[in-house]
């Protein structure tokens, strides 16, 4: 996280000397001297997104007592990096019926809104049916 940290440090302060140099540079460009405040704002503020970013990760690995990511060390194998996700199933058709009721609800919003309530009674039967997938068939637990 360390290394993290301080590449998002790095993206910080380029965008703050980015930003400095926008402005000096919209200072000579315009013939009244005026400042372009659009792009100023827009570059500063994404210096300090990254700087919250940056002092977050910083935190964050203060808080871990030293403990480096698997991804900082240069000895760590890649199975150091693969914990254990959960269990999916991968033969499972509720993921893709609840995006069908998500297209739906979309579709609703853009071209009648009485599409919207089928998008959603979709979804909710999906929902239902996604949670107890494992409680009722062959692969009951």
């Amino acid at each position: 996280m360390r290394v993290s940290a301080t590449v998002f440090w790095i993206i910080a302060i380029f965008f703050w000397i980015m930003a400095i140099t926008y402005t000096v540079w919209a200072w000579f460009y315009y013939p009244h001297h005026e400042i372009e405040p659009v792009g100023t704002v827009a570059l500063t503020l994404t210096g300090i997104l990254g700087a919250f970013i940056a002092f977050f990760l910083g935190r964050t690995h203060a808080t871990q007592n030293g403990v480096e990511l698997p991804e900082d060390r240069l000895d760590a194998n890649i199975d150091d990096g693969d914990p254990e996700l959960g269990h999916f199933s991968p033969w499972s058709w509720w993921p893709f019926l609840l995006g069908l009721s998500a297209a739906l609800g979309a579709l609703g919003i853009a071209v009648g809104w009485w599409i919207v309530p089928i998008g959603g009674a979709l979804a909710a039967v999906s929902l239902v049916g996604w949670v107890y997938e494992y409680y009722r068939g062959y692969f009951a637990r």
